[in-house]
This record gives structure tokens, sequence and C-alpha cells, in this order.
């Protein structure tokens, strides 16, 4: 744990020699000063003394003129040096008795967190950024992206079941219940045209018995003379006629042909509905189960957000990344968005207890007195950037040397 007790810095960036020496008492470093005098070099001098410079982001280390510079940042613990010629740059690291870390910048690195030069960076990252950011630093008792995972696989075999459940839905409105008269299974038409043939031949034979009867019996009128013969062939054909059965109803056998495909489609009809409302319930089923599935993962998340420890009170997240007090993090006001910037950066920085804010001139004295609440709660020392006198509580750049302060 260890704060900046000095920074010496001589023609690094548009500094020609800066020497400060913080409050012991203080949480805030304020670095004021017109626009073009140097407080971003001052700044800037933190940053590349503790994670280095490359040619990307700083081309021109060394101030116009110079052939040299010199960064000298001093902590409770440790003495940074870094040099700066035309053929690069070299970095010291010692410990305050004088022992030489053969791996400076290994040291350094061990020391800073993601977020401690630039806390309110974290408000520019993507909510993707943002939440892994986060998920670095909360210990949770479940794999969150498995969690997720799952929950998406589930989610997308759970919308294939409820877009099978309203295609069922929609098909079994088309069936109605089976009405009363209707068969369970379907008629035979060939039964009835066999039955319908089988009548038509009795009706035949029964037509020429009763023609043979009154023949006879006319014939008996007729013929006096053969009245004997014609009385036992009427008797004959009498009882004939009498062992009959009745005559097969062939119109009524006719009128089952005639519907039997109205009935039998009607079977069909109703048959082909039970399938549909069977797959129905079965489609519900599984639409349901897997909502139940969805909810026990949710269910698993919320227990599982409840236990961990956030870097600060109402601090989490849900699918599309960080929350705070309920709402995404990008939709808090400017105060809360400063508040969660500082703990993440707080949290992310346990060893090296600095914090530098760029552009301090866009905070209200409402922010400025809440970074200092909070560096001060949390025993950090904060330097800020800001355009004019930092209302005389600043250290006052100009013209690349400290004027006041």
């Amino acid at each position: 744990m260890t704060k900046i007790i000095r920074l010496a810095t001589t023609n690094y960036k548009v500094l020609k020699a800066a020497e400060i020496i913080p409050d012991p008492d203080g949480n805030l470093v304020i670095v004021a000063g017109k626009n073009g005098q140097g407080k971003t070099s001052l700044l800037d001098s933190i940053t590349a003394a503790l994670g280095g410079v490359n040619a990307k982001t700083t081309p021109k280390p060394i101030r116009d003129g110079e052939d040299k510079a010199e960064i000298v940042l001093e902590t409770e613990e440790l003495i940074v040096t870094r040099k700066f010629t035309a053929s690069g740059s070299t970095l010291t690291v010692k410990s305050i008795d004088g022992a030489v870390y053969p791996k400076g910048q290994a040291k350094l690195d061990d020391l800073l967190g993601k977020l401690s030069l630039d806390p309110l960076a974290f408000t520019q990252l993507s909510d993707r950024d943002q939440l892994a950011t986060l998920l670095d630093l909360v210990d949770l008792p479940f794999d969150h992206d498995k969690l997720v995972a799952e929950r998406k696989e589930i989610f997308e075999r759970r919308t294939d079941a409820n877009r099978k459940v309203k295609e069922l839905t929609a098909r079994a409105a088309d069936y109605v219940s089976q009405p009363a008269d209707l068969p369970d299974e379907e008629v035979s038409v060939s039964a009835l045209v066999t039955a319908y043939r089988e009548g038509q031949t009795l009706n035949h034979n029964i037509d020429v018995a009763l023609t043979a009867r009154n023949g006879w019996a006319e014939k008996v009128e007729r013929v006096k003379r053969e009245l004997a013969e014609a009385e036992r062939e009427l008797e004959l054909a009498t009882k004939r006629a009498d062992a009959a059965p009745a005559k097969v109803d062939l119109d009524g056998i006719q009128a089952q042909i005639d519907g039997a495909e109205t009935i039998n489609e009607a079977v069909r009809h109703h048959k082909a509905g039970e399938r549909v409302r069977a797959d129905l319930t079965i489609a519900q089923q599984d639409a349901s189960a897997l909502t139940d599935a969805i909810e026990e993962i949710d269910m698993q998340k919320a227990a599982g957000l409840e236990a961990a420890t956030f870097p600060i009170e109402g601090l989490g997240f849900d699918e599309t990344g960080v929350t705070y007090q309920g709402v995404p993090f990008k939709q808090a006001s400017g105060a809360e968005q400063l508040r969660v910037s500082l703990a993440m950066a707080i949290a992310l920085n346990p060893k090296m207890r600095v914090i530098r804010i760029a552009d301090g001139s866009l905070l209200d004295t409402d922010n400025l007195a809440l970074v200092e609440a909070v560096a001060k709660e949390h025993d950090f020392q904060v330097w800020i950037e800001m355009v004019g006198d930092g209302d005389g509580r600043g250290i006052v750049i100009e013209d690349g040397s400290v004027v006041g302060g």
C-alpha cells in the first residue's frame, strides 16, 4: 500500500522542471493552469513513470530543444526513475533502502490496477468490457459464462417450443369435438355394396315368387279345369312366399353409401384433431418445463449475486452489462457513475493508492467534493487536472514549470 510522496519531472513533453511534494494529510492533488502550460504533461509523467510509454502513444517524450528527460517518482516504499534519450528510455526501481529491483516494470505492474491511472475510463468502456472488468473483481459462486450460455441454449429451445405451441394451437382450432352421431371408425363402403347386392338378389327372388303366386291365382280363375293343380301350385307358392324374410331396404343402404364419404371425412377430421391436441399438450408441457429451467437459472444467478461482494453497494450486472441500483450503468447519473468508477479503481488498485483524473474541470463542486470524500474514506491520493487556478487549492503550472500552489 503506497502513495506518491514526491514527483520530480524534467523536460518531459512540454514540462521544463516541476517538483511536487503532496500534502501528506491531503487526499487531493489538484494540478491547475491554463491550457497548453503543462498540466497534462505533469500527470502524464505519473503514467509514464509507472506504466511506461511507447512510440505510438508518446512519439515525443522529450521537450523540444532538449536531448533528455527524466521523471523521478517516490512513494512510501519505492523510488521510480524513468529516463528518456533519443535512443529510448530506461527504468530504475529501488526500494527505500536502496535495493534495486531487477525486473522493475514487473514490480510496478504488480502495483497498478487496470483503472488506477484513469478511473473515469470505466465510464467509457463498452457494456461488455465494463462487465468483464466487474467480473474480474467479483468472486461469484457460479461460472458466469457457462450459466449465460446454458440460459441462452434453453431460451432458444423454449422459443422453438413456443413456436410449435402457437402452430399447433392454430391447427387445433380447425378441429371441433366429435359429434354424438359420429362413429368411431370409418364406414366400410365395400361391405355396404355387398349388402346391397345381396339384398338386390333376395328382393329379385321375392319378386319372382310373388309373380308366380299371382300367376297361378289368375290361372285358377281363368282355368276352372286346372283348379286342383292350380291350388296345389298356389299352396306351394304361398308357402315359399310366406317363408321369405322381409325385403331389404335398398334405399336405406344406398343412402348410407351416398353419405359414407362424408361420415368418413368427419371421422378422419376428428382423429386428426385428437392427434393435434395431443401434440399441443406435449408442446405446452415442453415449453413450460423450459420456462421452469430458465427460472431456475435466473434464481441460481440471483442467489449467487446476492451472496457476492461487489466494490460498492447497488452494483451488479445482467445479460446486457453492468447495472447500478437496478438500472443500466450508462443510464445512471453523472455522480453515480463517478462514485462507481472510483469504487472500481479502488478495488482494482489495492497496492498503489494513487488515482489520476484527467479533465477535472468537468467536475462540478458537488462531484469534486464527492471525489475528495471517497479518496479520504479509502485513504487514496487523487491527482486531478483542472483548467484555471483550481479555486486556490491547486498546484499551478505555467509555461512548463510550477509557479504556485
